[in-house]
């Protein structure tokens, strides 16, 4: 009759073998186990007997890294009381109350086995993070505007913000109602007169901040602001808003501490309680990007610096001082204009556009919308400023000559084609519909009763009569599609 034999009896039979002289590696074929395993039943069974051959957790015995269950309390209890804090803020806490702390991936570790977080699948290698920040205080500040501040009575305010990029220290934080030009310069200029004038600002392409990317660009209060007080204002790249990550992250902690889950009485309540939380966070708060201090600790090393704010709509309210010779220019394609057959640069952001030309004190100063935006030395003698005038009614859009006028669509060059000869328009102009006139020896380019263009005739003259029959351009084949 066959019988079923244990684990404990089989390693016994195994052991019996070995002692009785068989040789081990035959034992080991036989019980289909390593030789190893053998010897180590033998050691087993000569030291502690016949119960030693039983199955044994393979769980060390000691663990000279393991946290204390003490140790251990404490991270469970500061993160009960603090769902917030992470393995990381946790470390910082400890270092403060033990000699001997547990690691990072320790405390970890005893989150996930308490299930208080959950595990990750992957996380990110310290090397594959890049760190981005300026070397000292006061070198850039990023700003931005932040929704989501809700009153009792359902108002939505919106939160001005600003931050050092260097020390993290919140220079800017005011409630408005409507997040609009005014107001955001009103706290750029607080912010300036209370912490100084920072080397540039980083915001992003915001109405508020800047009229760059308008057509056709403008210059913003804001932008004035920053070029009264010798302050290079930055843009990110559209739709890029880990470029200005600082600020944003600023955002994410404002709301989870502050404002997340409530409605205040008034938007004076708010800011009374915004301007207590930002009092913490400079000078209490122990910031991680920075090893664990306060933003102060940074922001307390800048060389403090007596500066007087520049603000140009108080400027423009006092007096105006004597100017002295002023016409009007254009600037061409290449970003010059022309002053008495001199060539002075002012930049191809503002080709097409008509800027103010003061000749005073041996200099050019050159304005757009108010703001200069270049100053050059005056190269003709100061006699002949009374012929600056020669030019201004050149300088100014003319309107076209009334008479008989054909249509044509702008290619993707720029270009539109008269009686087989191309006439420049404008890449901005590309896919319009433009009038096209002949005047004399010239032909003049036009759009909504605005002169563009007007260029030397250089077409066959022969040649206008089919321009002229088609008014409309050249008609199209039969069964050409229509775009």
């Amino acid at each position: 009759m066959l019988s079923e034999l244990s684990v404990v009896e089989q390693r016994y039979l195994a052991v019996r073998e070995a002692l009785e002289g068989a040789k081990i590696t035959d034992v080991a074929t036989r019980y289909g186990v390593d030789r190893r395993t053998v010897h180590r039943w033998l050691v087993r069974y000569a030291n502690e007997g016949l119960g030693a051959l039983a199955d044994r957790s393979s769980r060390p015995e000691r663990c000279p890294h393991q946290v204390a269950p003490e140790v251990e309390a404490r991270i469970v209890a500061l993160r009960t009381s603090h769902p917030g804090w992470g393995p990381r803020t946790i470390l910082s806490k400890l270092r403060r109350e033990l000699q001997e702390p547990p690691s990072r991936p320790s405390i970890y570790r005893c989150l996930v086995r308490q299930r208080l977080i959950a595990p990750k699948a992957r996380r990110r290698r310290p090397q594959d993070y890049r760190r981005w920040e300026r070397s000292r205080p006061m070198e850039l500040w990023q700003m931005d505007v932040m929704g989501g501040v809700l009153l009792e009575d359902g108002t939505e305010c919106k939160a001005i913000t600003g931050i050092d990029d260097h020390s993290r220290f919140c220079v800017i934080a005011r409630l408005v109602l409507r997040a609009t030009a005014k107001p955001v310069c009103e706290a750029l200029l607080a912010g300036l007169g209370r912490h100084g004038i920072p080397e540039q600002i980083l915001t992003d392409n915001g109405k508020v901040f800047t009229g760059r990317l308008a057509r056709p660009p403008a210059t913003m209060a804001f932008d004035r602001i920053c070029l009264s007080n010798g302050i290079r204002h930055l843009l990110t790249a559209p739709y890029s808003p880990t470029t200005t990550g600082k600020i944003e992250r600023l955002h994410k902690t404002m709301r989870k501490e502050l404002f997340d889950g409530r409605r205040f009485a008034s938007i004076e309540q708010a800011q009374v309680e915004l301007d207590a939380w930002v009092e913490h966070y400079n000078r209490e708060r122990e910031h991680q990007a920075i090893g664990d201090v306060a933003p102060i600790r940074r922001f307390e090393l800048v060389e403090k610096v007596v500066t007087e704010v520049m603000d140009p709509g108080s400027v423009a309210e006092e007096p105006p001082a004597p100017r002295g010779k002023v016409v009007g220019r254009r600037v061409d394609r290449a970003g010059r204009i022309s002053i008495l057959k001199h060539r002075y640069h002012v930049g191809r952001h503002l080709a097409g556009q008509t800027v103010s030309v003061e000749s005073a004190e041996g200099l050019l100063h050159v304005s757009h919308h108010g703001v200069v935006v270049a100053t050059h030395a005056r190269r003709h003698l100061v006699d002949d400023d009374e012929r600056l005038d020669r030019r201004v009614t050149a300088s100014r859009p003319a309107r076209p000559t009334a008479g008989e006028e054909v249509l044509r669509k702008v290619d993707t060059s720029g270009s539109v084609s008269f009686a087989g000869t191309p006439y420049r328009v404008g890449n901005r102009y590309a896919g319009e519909v433009v009038g096209v006139r002949v005047v004399a020896e010239t032909v003049q380019i036009t759009q909504a009763g605005r002169l563009l263009r007007t260029h030397r005739a250089r077409h066959d003259k022969n040649k206008e009569f089919g321009a002229w029959a088609n008014p409309t351009g050249r008609p199209r084949r039969r069964g050409q599609n229509v775009a």
